[in-house]
């Protein structure tokens, strides 16, 4: 992943969308060896117009000024400790964020920007987070509901990059990043997973979800057909992988 930002650095991204009232979302794109990965940030507005922020990317001033209209951003959460990339620059410029970062990953964000706690408290019932089992405590993930539904908003978990073309997306369909429905990335399941029935059990957990209207990912389009039956078939190809796990190990 390349290195992380010391300054407000823009790099390459679309529009910020209003995918519900109270949830912003942005694409941007970093390039890494052998292709262009697509990234996502997404924002949450809890009660008193507070702001979490999922998955930082540092957005050019018109953007900006957009999101601090929606609200006050209050909280910073570093998904995972591959995510930093722009995190110390955000909390430079919000000094008041609280950063947010699951327990697994704390060691290696605060190498860039103190964590204040690896468990939350947002005072508002509407929005979750959730260090996501089975994955060492590496991973968080946000459940947010609304008056239109439930958004899940999962960090390197499922790739749906879709459209992918040339070596570079040959390379991100054979990693499982890219391709025609969700996948859980191979590199996830070799170096993340570290107990895929727990994984596999939150995953139905999540598609009992009241209704779940779409799963935002950081790597690709939203889920938002059948997204509670796409976590079904997510959650029964752990199982189907599990000699293929076996066999890494050995």
């Amino acid at each position: 992943m390349p290195k992380a930002n010391e300054q407000w650095k823009v790099l390459p991204h679309g529009k910020l969308s209003e995918i519900d009232p109270d949830i912003l979302t942005v694409t941007g794109y970093i390039q890494v060896p052998l292709t262009r990965l697509p990234r996502r940030m997404t924002v949450a507005r809890l009660t008193g117009g507070r702001l979490v922020i999922f998955s930082a990317i540092a957005l050019e001033e018109k953007c900006m000024q957009r999101l601090e209209s929606f609200g006050r951003p209050a909280f910073l959460v570093v998904p995972s400790d591959k995510h930093r990339l722009d995190a110390k620059a955000w909390k430079d410029r919000y000094p008041a964020m609280q950063v947010v970062a699951p327990e697994g990953s704390r060691k290696k964000v605060e190498e860039l920007v103190p964590v204040d706690t690896a468990e939350p408290r947002f005072d508002d019932p509407n929005v979750q987070f959730v260090t996501v089992p089975g994955t060492g405590g590496h991973e968080a993930a946000l459940v947010i509901k609304t008056a239109d539904g439930t958004t899940l908003v999962l960090n390197d978990l499922v790739g749906n990059i879709r459209n992918s073309s040339g070596f570079g997306g040959w390379f991100l369909r054979l990693m499982n990043f890219a391709g025609d429905e969700p996948h859980i990335p191979r590199p996830v399941k070799w170096t993340m997973i570290d107990d895929p029935a727990a994984l596999r059990a939150q995953l139905l957990l999540w598609a009992e979800l009241p209704k779940l209207r779409r799963v935002l990912v950081s790597h690709g389009e939203p889920v938002d057909f059948q997204p509670a039956e796409a976590l079904r078939d997510l959650a029964q190809s752990l199982a189907h992988d599990q000699p293929e796990r076996t066999r890494a190990a050995a």
